[in-house]
């Protein structure tokens, strides 16, 4: 699967557009290297809880929502 197949099977599963997924940046991971450490230097603070970014948009006005907040 190549990046434009991924950012179309993404917008597909979540009902987004093509161009907010590639925004968003989604990569295909490689399943043997964890990614859940936020101090590490090359893949910490990519990971973001979907969660916690729409828990967030919708509980503050949109002037003051900081998207960073739901990056792990």
């Amino acid at each position: 699967m190549n990046q434009n197949e991924l950012n179309r099977a993404v917008a597909a599963a979540t009902g987004e557009t093509v161009s907010a997924i590639k925004r968003l940046g989604f990569l295909i991971a490689d399943p043997s290297v964890r990614i859940d450490d936020p101090s590490d230097p090359d893949l910490g603070g990519r990971v973001i809880d979907w969660d916690d970014f729409e828990l967030l948009s919708e509980d503050l006005d949109e002037g003051r929502f900081d998207p960073e907040a739901a990056i792990c």
